[in-house]
């Protein structure tokens, strides 16, 4: 049985915006998770036409928009807010902030993502562990110079209890691909984002007492 154009088009939008719902209330952080999980509750479990994560993040914006626009600013404020102070903490590794809470779709259930760079395989480990850090230790695939690489990764808890989750790639790995502000932000920029998100929470509040 073949669907039409505009059939496919409108159940991809429903799931999208039912994947969003999942990630934004039930906690479901993994993407591919919650689009399955909306086609098994839309009953749409055979479907070939899951919507694409740009499609999720795109509903999930909206989602918090519509139905969070109280909470989730002060949510994602104090997710920067997070991100900041960890990454001057580690500003020797020229840190860049990526991911959901930059973008700003990041809610109550998401994890802090962090770039570093360091030719040094062991310096930033050393680093955690005479600043006594308290972490977990892993390994990550990464794509660089065309090619797939393992490189170290750290999950560190914030004081909040968030978790920070740390890449650390070459440092040649830093000049190429990491000047998209939508994706890639260092300590400057998102300083930055806090004080005119801040400015503009200010502005809006004196609005409603005028």
């Amino acid at each position: 049985m073949t669907h039409k154009p505009h059939s496919r088009d409108l159940m991809r939008k429903q799931l999208a915006h039912q994947a969003a719902r999942l990630i934004a209330e039930a906690g479901i952080a993994d993407f591919s998770s919650a689009k399955h999980k909306a086609a098994r509750q839309l009953g749409a479990e055979d479907t070939q036409h899951l919507p694409s994560d740009q499609e999720v993040e795109e509903a999930l914006h909206s989602y918090r928009v519509l139905y969070q626009h109280d909470s989730h600013p002060d949510i994602l404020r104090q997710l920067r807010d997070e991100a900041l102070s960890c990454m001057r903490q580690l500003a020797a590794f020229n840190p860049y902030l990526t991911g959901s809470v930059l973008r700003g779709t990041a809610g109550q259930y998401s994890d802090i993502n962090l770039m570093l760079f360091s030719d040094d395989a062991k310096a930033v480990l050393l680093f955690l562990l005479k600043n006594k850090l308290e972490f977990d230790d892993s390994e990550w695939r990464a794509r660089l110079g065309g090619r797939e690489v393992t490189v170290p990764s750290y999950t560190l808890t914030g004081e909040s209890g968030i978790p920070i989750h740390l890449i650390v790639l070459p440092e040649n790995a830093r000049h190429s691909g990491l000047r998209h502000p939508e994706t890639h932000a260092g300590i400057a920029a998102v300083a930055k984002m806090i004080e005119d998100a801040g400015c503009g929470m200010r502005d809006s509040e004196a609005k409603k007492q005028d």
